[in-house]
């Protein structure tokens, strides 16, 4: 049942994706640059999770909880900002679905690194045949959706 919850949990997070990508892109027509929109959704989730924090009653970080960690582990919200300006900066160009395609694409690849070396201690799952094959053909789909005829 718990693994079901997860499961979920990642796949809500992706049907928002999309939902976001083509939100936070109508709201650049109304904005202006991709960067200004970037921080509009930054600041509303900043917001949105703090709220969620004080409703929770989660404690606040302690110090030597801070303290533990090291200086690259802060930079997620910096990656997420790059996201976001980039689907932003790109959507209006290739359309959401190339957009989400390669977003796959580029999340796919990595990851397969990531857990092949275990990186950033995650657990550690082998490249093999089958995991390889998955990523090709997440690639050959983003090749059909990438070849459209305007």
């Amino acid at each position: 049942m718990t693994r079901l919850i997860y499961i979920l949990a990642i796949m809500s997070g992706g049907i928002f994706l999309p939902i976001q990508v083509a939100v936070n892109t109508l709201l650049r027509k109304h904005i202006g640059a991709p960067m200004q929109v970037t921080f509009i959704s930054f600041l509303v989730g900043t917001v949105a999770s703090l709220f969620i924090c004080i409703a929770a009653r989660y404690p606040l970080p302690t110090a030597a909880g801070i303290s533990a960690t090291s200086w690259w582990m802060w930079f997620g919200g910096l990656l997420g900002t790059f996201y976001v300006w980039a689907t932003i900066f790109a959507t209006p160009h290739i359309g959401a679905a190339l957009a989400m395609a390669l977003t796959v694409a580029g999340q796919m690849s990595t990851a397969l690194l990531l857990d092949h070396y275990g990186a950033f201690g995650l657990q550690r799952y082998p490249l093999s045949f089958i995991r390889i094959t998955g990523i090709v053909l997440v690639i050959a789909g983003v090749s059909l959706i990438a070849y459209t005829k305007k």
